[in-house]
């Protein structure tokens, strides 16, 4: 991988399964199973995305299919209870789809994860047409970067950067993630903003900044 930022492009899944609309409900479950996916793009056309069919989507068929919902049941779950007569992927399948582009951060395809509650985004260009998908799994992939290549990131692009002058005297140290800065710097002000920065470098797990100012050396000294 590349230093950050990283983008959903870098992390994807390309060329991944997906179903037409006419894609029968048996089908669909056969390709969830054969894939391990929880869930799938649904096409029409040359590839366009329409919609995402999920096993939340396939559930209801089951969860309805000896019972009688009363009234009550009826009114709240409308939804599940239209699914659970559903025979095709058009039928069963969430719509529009929650999608995102490939150039999206990867902080950006997190967070719309998060606030719509899916598990994962199919990737589409500028016309809606599928280009890969990206799951919560593909997301923490940043994670597996080598604490060797953190180290470099983070001296290049926050120690070179805020403290060109004094970077020999900082030393960047990096165990599974978790980055360590140490040394002398002229006061304090930019010492915050270092730790931000090491923060937001992809693949950090957490940062322990212990920048001291030279008059701080210069008194104990």
């Amino acid at each position: 991988m590349h230093g950050s930022p990283h983008t959903v492009g870098d992390v994807m899944t390309r060329s991944p399964v997906a179903v037409g609309r006419d894609a029968p409900f048996k089908d669909v479950v056969a390709l969830m199973d054969q894939w391990r996916v929880s869930a799938l793009p649904v096409l029409e056309g040359e590839g366009r995305v329409v919609g995402v069919v999920s096993e939340a989507d396939l559930l209801p068929k089951e969860e309805f299919r000896d019972s009688d919902p009363d009234r009550f049941v009826q009114r709240e779950r409308l939804a599940d209870l239209a699914k659970a007569g559903g025979v095709t992927a058009g039928e069963l399948m969430s719509a529009p789809a929650v999608t995102v582009h490939a150039d999206a951060t990867l902080a950006e395809a997190a967070r719309i994860m998060a606030r719509r509650r899916v598990k994962r985004l199919p990737v589409v260009d500028g016309v809606g047409m599928l280009e890969g998908i990206v799951s919560r799994a593909d997301l923490l992939k940043v994670f597996l970067r080598e604490d060797e290549e953190l180290t470099e990131e983070v001296r290049r692009e926050v120690v070179d950067r805020l403290f060109p002058l004094s970077a020999d005297h900082i030393q960047v140290e990096v165990d599974e993630g978790i980055v360590t800065l140490t040394g002398w710097i002229d006061g304090t002000a930019l010492a915050p903003v270092a730790e931000r920065l090491a923060r937001a470098v992809e693949g950090v797990v957490d940062v322990h900044c212990r920048l001291a100012p030279v008059s701080v050396r210069n008194e104990t000294g």
